[in-house]
């Protein structure tokens, strides 16, 4: 047993540090004199200190070795003679399994695809001959093809892998994100399913996510229900968080909410969905709960996005913008994929009055996720925002025309009409369409009664208003029902219901404002003793003011750190 042994030895055996060490001081001898190891053991010598440098996540480094360890393989494919060596013969060298050439390229394209340099893990993997690539090596090539918008290669490698693996469910979901018809990716696993028992679901399973892709939420929702209530799937968390991020996309915030609940009680370790689940928690004026849960998924893993999201939302919805931006940032680093992480980030842009930057990002997660339609209504505000009402009016046509005239889709397009004065009747008639769908979906509810705010019939907006909270409760309906309570004098239901929006929200300001107006009118002596009492004691609100100035300081300067500017 020679010393190239007892190096692949200890990589087998996982010691990753000590092959790293060994490996190095050999290869040093090795360049010193060329003659002391053969052309085989310098290969497998620079294979193991590669392996040993990509487990230490030095993937540069690691890929500058892996290259080198293919460069030796060519010399010693070129010649059959075998150089003596220390502490071996020829023929036991020749009798050993060096590593995977095939192996080796496959290691430099993740390195590639974690420096995120995808043109030269996509050009290694290509140069591997089709009949020699492994399920692993096509299912990263579709990947890589399918971000790089070279969807007939995607297709192509997606089918491959299925043809050597049936069950590889994510290379299923992978072509039905392509459009490839849920009949068609069905057949490829009809054998497998005929062939194993306890398999019948499958077919059900890949209906379920051909509906999820093609944008028929409702469809898809009552599938997945079908399967989760089935008794061998009973309780399985990946089928929950499915649900729950349909009916996010549904606009159905509360069973979203509840899914996700479901999903985290059996498994308390779960970070996948969990930054939607966030976002909705802190939209919906948790923040406490938000905070609580991002904490929670930094002590399970912070190289996930999702608890940089979650953080993130909790700084956007306190109107830390800089601070949202920057976390943003920090888990798109760690996830360009993560729709939650762009749709954050250009949030914050957005508020910060960065909107073309913010454009970027709502395209880029629009990219990402076609069929969620909050990617477009950030678009779409950004476009508002900018003046820009025959870009959102095109944008709005588009949804509705691609995704179908649904409760969502017709408040999207209502919601551009309102700002046209020419167009307000047919947001009108758009908003009642939806509502006639859905009564009980907030955002058409809001813009009706925005709608029958400006046109003053405050009773039509309050019999609106209090059929929607019949069967929910909102912070936005409540503080809006207020205002249409004060409009027609009737000042103490009117306190009730901002009272009850701050439960909800204690951070909605226009519901405080609401309330501190009405006060100030029942008892204006009674405000101006406030108002003076509030000077007195105004230094303590401005340091917390420049406290704030501070620390939008040291988050503009991580941003630039982070290359954001």
């Amino acid at each position: 047993m020679n010393v190239i042994d007892h190096v692949r030895d200890m990589a087998a055996a996982g010691l990753h540090s000590n092959v790293r060490i060994i490996s190095s001081l050999l290869l040093t001898m090795s360049n010193n004199n060329p003659e002391l190891f053969s052309p085989s053991q310098k290969y497998q010598l620079l294979v193991y200190h590669a392996d040993a440098l990509f487990h230490d996540k030095e993937y540069r480094n690691a890929g500058c070795k892996y290259r080198m360890a293919l460069q030796q393989k060519k010399i010693l494919s070129k010649t059959s003679k075998v150089r003596p060596s220390t502490g071996g013969t020829a023929s036991s060298l020749q009798s050993q399994s060096l590593p995977s050439e095939i192996e080796v390229k496959y290691k430099i394209a993740e390195c590639y695809t974690i420096l995120k340099l995808d043109r030269d893990a996509i050009a290694v993997l290509d140069g591997i001959p089709s009949r020699q690539r492994t399920p692993k090596i096509n299912m990263m090539l579709a990947n890589l093809y399918r971000k790089a918008g070279q969807e007939r290669s995607a297709v192509t490698s997606y089918k491959e892998v299925l043809r050597q693996c049936p069950l590889a469910l994510d290379a299923i979901i992978g072509l039905l994100s392509l459009s490839v018809k849920g009949a068609e990716v069905a057949s490829m696993t009809m054998d497998v399913i005929q062939s194993i028992p306890n398999l019948e679901w499958l077919s059900v399973w890949i209906k379920a996510y051909a509906f999820i892709h093609a944008g028929d939420n409702l469809r898809a929702i009552n599938t997945i229900c079908t399967l989760e209530k089935k008794s061998l799937l009973r309780d399985n968390v990946d089928l929950l968080v499915s649900l729950a991020d349909l009916y996010f996309r549904a606009g159905d915030t509360k069973n979203s909410i509840l899914k996700f609940e479901q999903a985290q009680m059996l498994d308390p370790y779960l970070i996948k969905g969990m930054d939607v689940y966030g976002y909705l928690m802190a939209r919906e004026g948790h923040l406490e709960d938000v905070e609580v849960l991002g904490g929670r998924l930094f002590n399970i893993s912070d190289q996930h996005a999702e608890p940089w999201v979650i953080s993130g939302c909790h700084s956007f919805y306190s109107k830390r913008y800089s601070r949202a931006l920057y976390l943003g940032a920090k888990a798109i680093q760690l996830n360009s994929n993560s729709v939650q992480a762009l749709l954050l980030k250009g949030a914050a842009l957005r508020n910060m009055g960065r909107v073309q930057e913010a454009i970027i990002h709502f395209r880029e997660a629009m990219r990402l996720a076609p069929c969620r339609l909050d990617c477009y209504e950030g678009l779409i505000d950004c476009y508002l925002a900018s003046n820009g009402i025959r870009e959102a009016m095109g944008m709005a046509n588009n949804i509705y025309k691609t995704l179908g005239a649904n409760a969502q889709t017709l408040t999207i397009l209502a919601t551009v009409c309102l700002e046209d004065p020419m167009t307000q009747e047919k947001a009108k008639t758009l908003l009642d369409k939806a509502l006639a769908q859905r009564p009980d979906y907030i955002k058409a509810v809001v813009k009706k009664a925005e709608l029958l705010s400006r046109e003053q019939k405050y009773d039509e907006g309050i019999a609106l208003l209090r059929h929607a909270l019949v069967d929910q409760s909102d912070c936005v309906l409540h503080r809006m029902l207020g205002d249409f309570l004060v409009a027609v004098n009737d000042y103490q239901e009117a306190m009730d219901q901002y009272s009850i929006a701050l439960s909800l929200d204690p951070n909605d300001q226009k519901s405080l404002e609401g309330m501190q107006k009405m006060e100030k009118e029942e008892s204006p002596t009674e405000a101006t003793v406030e108002e003076d009492g509030d000077d007195m004691e105004g230094s303590g609100e401005d340091g917390d003011l420049e406290g704030s100035d501070s620390e939008a300081a040291q988050w503009a300067d991580q941003e630039q750190w982070f290359g954001m500017q």
